[in-house]
């Protein structure tokens, strides 16, 4: 009989469906799980080449300032933004394997249901054509009447046996979608770090610049470049004075109320790796450092070609670059941030700026590149926190050095504390 057959197709599914060649390993399966194992092996090597590229950084920066150390120093900061190019790239490829795996795991599992889905039909047109015999001829078919009732049995519990299973891989296949999701967000977030290393890329640049920039001048002499450093404090110096004397004949009148009081997690941190060189106000040392005595922002280690994060939702109002401006020691490359809550941000010294005006980000994009760029020590991140109210971007026309530079210039009082909004160290 017709049903008879089904029957037989049913028990063949079945037996499909529960034997082990179903998630068998293929030879392709090993071999994606032997290119991940060597992708996360390389992470871990570059990750630790990293680390102690850093510190070769850090130990040549706190020698002596000399011009064979400043080369020493920018020869290893392109070591070590051309590992971290190596590490982002590897992490994607690991990612792009890792997605395929989870790509033929689902595939497999949509099988699985079709045979299941297929088993399913099988047994209910078995039943449903052994409910439309007569009960006579049904039980004329059978030998005794026993038999009857063992293949109806049968096919009652194979087909919630069935069920029940396909209901397991349902939610199995939905699991892994939910997994390839996940990694293709992975995915997106690595491919946009890729891009953000186009801004590496042009650090490198930068730090092959002013190599070059430093030998054109200093023609490899180190008593030209201690001279060189020397007007360079002087007119840094000069600058600062003239800024801190403008800035507090300001009076920009500023409501309290229009910015948030001091709160620590009010700003995300804008480094991966939080390191403080300087804090804010009048600290040790600032009164020998700086004019006015006190620091007005906060400075991070970050060697050359770190990546900048927005500390907070807002849009970009301003960039510039100093540098362009002989004499005007400043900010070097900046951006400026003005957040939603009355606050707003300066990121300077950056070597690549990966943002434009108008742009509006959120916490944790990429605002850009660490750097030298403007007056700078060596490589560092120089943030200010202003009061919105009090600061205005436009050109600095009362500056001898930085007259045709356009730059931030704030009330004094408009400036605070980072550390206060700052997450607590």
């Amino acid at each position: 009989m017709v049903w008879k057959s089904r029957y037989i197709l049913l028990i063949i599914l079945l037996s499909l469906l529960f034997s082990g060649r179903v998630f068998s390993q293929t030879n392709d399966e090993e071999l994606l799980k032997v290119k991940i194992e060597e992708r996360n092996n390389q992470i871990k090597q570059l990750e630790e080449d990293i680390k102690q590229n850093n510190k070769e950084i850090f130990n040549a920066t706190t020698q002596a300032k000399t011009l064979q150390n400043t080369l020493k120093t920018l020869d290893l900061t392109k070591k070590k933004i051309s590992t971290d190019i190596n590490l982002t790239q590897t992490k994607i490829v690991k990612t792009e394997l890792t997605i395929e795996q989870l790509g033929d795991e689902i595939n497999k599992t949509k099988n699985h249901i079709d045979l299941n889905k297929k088993a399913i039909i099988s047994a209910l047109q078995n039943k449903q054509e052994m409910e439309n015999m007569g009960i006579f001829e049904l039980i004329l078919s059978k030998e005794n009447i026993s038999d009857v009732w063992e293949d109806w049995d049968n096919i009652n519990q194979m087909e919630e046996t069935v069920r029940d299973k396909t209901k397991e891989l349902s939610v199995l296949k939905s699991d892994m979608e939910k997994k390839q999701v996940n990694f293709r967000g992975q995915k997106n977030n690595l491919v946009n770090l890729k891009q953000d290393l186009s801004g590496k890329k042009q650090a490198v640049e930068s730090t092959v610049q002013e190599k070059a920039a430093i030998l054109a001048v200093t023609k490899n002499k180190e008593q030209v470049f201690k001279e060189l450093v020397k007007t360079q404090e002087e007119q840094k110096a000069q600058f600062e004075r003239e800024l801190y004397e403008f800035e507090s004949q300001l009076n920009i009148l500023i409501d309290k109320g229009s910015y948030p009081k001091p709160k620590n997690d009010t700003l995300s941190w804008p480094l991966d790796s939080v390191f403080i060189n300087q804090k804010f106000g009048k600290i040790v040392g600032a009164e020998k450092l700086y004019t006015s005595g006190s620091h007005n922002g906060v400075d991070f280690r970050a060697t050359m070609g770190t990546r900048v994060k927005n500390v907070l939702a807002g849009q970009v109002v301003g960039t510039g670059n100093t540098d362009k401006y002989p004499g005007c020691y400043s900010f070097g490359k900046w951006v400026m941030v003005r957040h939603d809550n009355g606050l707003s941000t300066i990121y300077g010294h950056l070597s690549v700026i990966s943002t434009a005006v108008g742009n509006r980000l959120n916490t944790g994009d990429t605002i850009g590149f660490s750097g030298n760029s403007g007056y700078s020590t060596g490589p560092h991140l120089h943030i200010s926190v202003y009061a919105t109210q009090g600061v205005r971007i436009e050109q600095y026309v009362n500056s001898r050095g930085c007259k045709q530079a356009v730059i931030p210039l704030a009330d004094v009082k408009a400036y605070l504390d980072p550390l206060a909004y700052f997450p607590k160290l």
